[in-house]
């Protein structure tokens, strides 16, 4: 990658410019299978292109396509699309638009990816175009009333944790590439069954329902454009809204609000919460349900161990993090389970060193 192709402000500054500023910004997703024989001449042609129009955000591009979770200057937002009409296969590509727009992303990161969405499918057959039946908000509403419709939420436990469809089936994986095989092994002997998937903006169904197609199921459905095109087009045509409590997004957002139900439990005290964050402890930084009582009381981290930890001078910090590996392989998303209040929010302990090793972006991937 060239490295002047990429920002190099600290950033804690980006974070507190992102913070205090004032000017009127669009946050969209969009995602496009496509056949990119260069992805990192593309990534860098993006990369310049979006730093002048000011745009920011996490955007994904491989061989397969790209995957882009991005905040558009509002006074730039045409001149942003006539960029994408410009590519051949972004020419007229839906964006989907933030329910709840906000102060979401606080820097520009393009990146070359094996895969714009980590699937662990290894087929040289399989063709990712060749996907399910997509149905608008109307028709998904339809569909997932009849009571054979088997419907299936193909994001992560702690996306659905806090929002989901009514009757939907809520795996409990931490991964696409974990669920995708559940998914099949699951609906082995209901091939004939009308199978209906949904994720955050669609694209992880997009390749979900052709994985299924291919494998032999014929009567797959996918809900287009996800959770935040249903949700635009529910409060657009008056229609009944299905998805309760929150709906989980990859940016500085956390989540955007869907419905009024608040569905999960802080997991500290199991009171009624659904407000994500990450440990303060920057060595652990693992994202959690907390709510504002446990926020105060433990300073914004997950456990008694690591509410010490932030209490240590930050040169003591350091010493405990030297030499903890830090990768986004072992990030180690919280789950709710039989824990004692004050030790740790997902039944484990830190590791020796009193931390526990994590990236330090915000959680996840883009999901368009």
């Amino acid at each position: 990658m060239n490295q002047q192709l990429r920002n190099l402000v600290d950033r804690r500054v980006l974070l507190e410019r992102m913070r205090q500023g004032e000017d009127d910004r669009t946050t969209v997703s969009f995602y496009q299978y496509a056949r990119i024989p260069n992805p990192a001449f593309f990534r860098d042609y993006l990369f310049i292109h979006w730093n002048e129009l000011g745009v920011l955000g996490r955007t994904y591009v491989a061989h397969e396509g790209i995957n882009a979770q991005i905040s558009v200057p509002s006074i730039a937002f045409q001149a942003f699309q006539e960029h994408l009409n410009s590519i051949s296969f972004l020419n007229g590509i839906r964006l989907n638009v933030a329910v709840d727009d906000g102060k979401s992303f606080f820097k520009l990161m393009v990146k070359v990816r094996a895969k714009i969405v980590a699937d662990g499918l290894n087929d040289a057959s399989f063709d990712v175009r060749d996907t399910g039946v997509h149905l608008d908000a109307e028709a998904f509403n339809s569909l997932t009333g009849n009571e054979g419709t088997i419907l299936i939420d193909m994001r992560n436990h702690y996306e659905s944790e806090v929002g989901h469809f009514k009757g939907a089936i809520t795996p409990d994986v931490d991964t696409f590439r974990e669920e995708i095989e559940l998914v099949e092994d699951m609906l082995q002997g209901k091939e004939e069954k009308d199978i209906v998937m949904y994720c955050t903006g669609g694209i992880r169904c997009e390749k979900a329902s052709a994985w299924l197609k291919h494998k032999g199921f014929p009567n797959v459905h996918q809900l287009e454009g996800g959770i935040i095109e249903y949700t635009r087009q529910v409060r657009e045509k008056g229609l009944d809204n299905r998805f309760i409590g929150k709906n989980f997004v990859f940016d500085e957002r956390r989540a955007e609000r869907i419905s009024e139900d608040v569905i999960a439990n802080c997991h500290q005290c199991g009171s009624p919460c659904d407000d994500h964050t990450n440990c303060l402890n920057v060595a652990c930084n693992l994202l959690f349900i907390q709510c504002a009582r446990c926020a105060d009381e433990y300073e914004g981290t997950c456990s008694s161990t690591c509410h010490n930890v932030v209490q240590l001078p930050e040169e003591e910090q350091k010493k405990l993090r030297r030499g903890v590996k830090d990768s986004s392989k072992i990030f180690n998303k919280a789950r709710l389970r039989d824990t004692s209040r004050g030790d740790s929010v997902n039944g484990e302990s830190p590791n020796e060193t009193g931390v526990r090793s994590s990236e330090k972006e915000s959680p996840g991937s883009p999901e368009a």
